[in-house]
This record gives C-alpha cells, structure tokens and sequence, in this order.
C-alpha cells in the first residue's frame, strides 16, 4: 500500500472556487421535493445556502439547498470531488434537468455562442472518414449537457473545409444556453461516436 500511496497521487479537489455540480439525474421525494444529483466538480456547499440553476435559458433560477445526501448519508456540506445529492427549494420537476449546474449564486453564467479550438478524430481513431464545412450540426457533450449545435469558421469567410486529423479553431452555437466558460474541455458526436474534441477558449457576447 505504500507504494500505491507512493506512485497514485490523490485527486486534487478544487476547493477555492465558488461550487458547482453538474446535474446528472432530477427525480422528485413525495413530500419533499425535488432532487438534483451529480459530481461536485469544484468548491464547497453547506446546507441551507442559497444556489443558482444555471443552463437552458439565460436567466438563472433562484434557490436553497434544504438538504444534502453524499454517499447515502445525509450531511450538513458537499465538496469537490464528491457524488452528492442536493434538495432544492420550490423547485418543481419539470424546471431543471440533465445538464445544468448547481452553482454558488453570480459565479457562473450560461451562453450560447463560444469560440474553440478543436482537434478533429481520424477514421482511424473513431472519427469520421470524410470531412465537414461550416454550418455542421453534431451533438456537443459538455459537463453533463448533451445539445445540438452549430460549427461554423470565424470571420466573414465560410468556404472552408475542416478533414479529418486537423487541429481548427471554430465557432460554436448551442442551441440551447449552455453553463460553460473558457477552459471547459467538449466532446462532439456523430452517430453514437466521437469525432471531434475540444477547448472552449472564450465565450463570445451575442
């Protein structure tokens, strides 16, 4: 074992910055309310604070945390690193799902258009054989949000060709606003498979 201790270093746990958890599953307690899970991804959340819901529209929706479950033990914190779940205030089911975030209020903000750099899979490593211009349409999987979305080339110039292998800086568009700032890593799919991977460098105003 001191040898695994030795060479495993422990995750670091982003402890500094404000919260914030991705939503992963919403379900409803019977006289209760509703509860939202996921993976704290940073900072640190004691019960009774007050959260923002950000994601699927611009504006955020307002609540406390009465209650939380890490582990299956109720507890009186949730921090970065664990699996928790979050009981939230006069939030109804059908307000909140699968890809927004839990977040420390004024922290974070959802948007819809962000420059990025991406590197474009090869057929041989899963990705797509031919390749694409602008205005493709995939899937984008950030955190926990799994959205349409828009590619297209920065500038006035869209003739553009992106193949497979290339490293390209793009412009994305979600269709839906999406919690995400500069240094969130993405995914795009295809058809169930990964063909592209990338880094949202800044987020751009509409």
């Amino acid at each position: 074992m001191e040898a695994v201790d030795t060479w495993i270093p422990t995750p670091a746990r982003d402890m500094d910055k404000p919260f914030l958890m991705s939503v992963e599953e919403v379900f409803s307690i019977p006289g209760r309310g509703t509860v939202v899970s996921g993976r704290v991804e940073r900072g640190l959340l004691k019960k009774d604070a007050e959260v923002e819901i950000v994601g699927g529209s611009e504006v955020p929706i307002k609540t406390k945390v009465t209650d939380i479950e890490t582990f299956k033990k109720t507890c009186d914190e949730s921090r970065a690193g664990d699996n928790s779940g979050l009981l939230l205030r006069g939030i109804k089911r059908d307000d909140i799902r699968r890809g927004m975030v839990v977040a420390a209020p004024g922290s974070t903000k959802a948007a819809q258009k962000f420059l990025v750099s991406m590197y474009v899979l090869t057929e041989a490593e899963g990705g797509r054989r031919t390749g694409f211009g602008s205005n493709y349409r995939p899937q984008v999987y950030l955190r926990t949000a799994d959205e349409p979305g828009d590619l297209t080339f920065p500038g006035e110039d869209q003739s553009g060709r992106v193949q497979p292998g290339d490293n390209v800086e793009m412009v994305l568009a979600t269709h839906r606003p999406v919690a995400a700032e500069a240094g969130q890593r993405f995914n795009i799919r295809e058809g169930g498979r990964t063909v592209a991977t990338g880094l949202i460098t800044r987020v751009l105003e509409e």
